[in-house]
């Protein structure tokens, strides 16, 4: 799996993801740090990347869209850097792997997570 970092995500997380056997690049090495959210979901699904954010946008953008793709991985935490969370992102990426290859949107929150099937609204979940 690859994963894609949100600007809005410190780098040390592409280090700590790395270190831990993900493939993973930070948007600024690859993109303009003032790109619309648009075009870094356009490059993440051209090259086959997992959006790691915490910005509820990607999952907004998904919903109007109703796009099966890119999967998002979405953390709603109040400590966003990997010492805090990095061993239960790294959980989720083992658990919900499979979901996040198919296309979904994974949540990730204190009290823990949640997995919707992408495209959004197609689902039982979608009444």
């Amino acid at each position: 799996m690859k994963i894609l970092l949100d600007v809005n995500l410190s780098p040390s997380w592409a280090a700590f993801l790395v270190h831990a056997g993900v493939q993973a690049v930070h948007w600024t090495s690859v993109g303009s740090p003032a790109a619309p959210d648009r075009e870094l979901m356009a490059w993440a699904r051209e090259h086959g990347h997992v959006v790691f954010t915490n910005d509820l946008d990607f999952s907004a953008l998904l919903a109007l869209t109703r796009d099966s793709g890119p999967s998002v991985l979405q953390v709603r935490t109040q400590d966003l850097l990997p010492a805090a969370i990095g061993a239960v992102v790294l959980r989720v990426l083992r658990d919900h792997g499979a979901a996040l290859e198919a296309g979904a949107i994974l949540t990730v929150h204190e009290s823990g997570s949640r997995v919707r099937i992408l495209p959004l609204g197609s689902g039982p979940d979608s009444a």
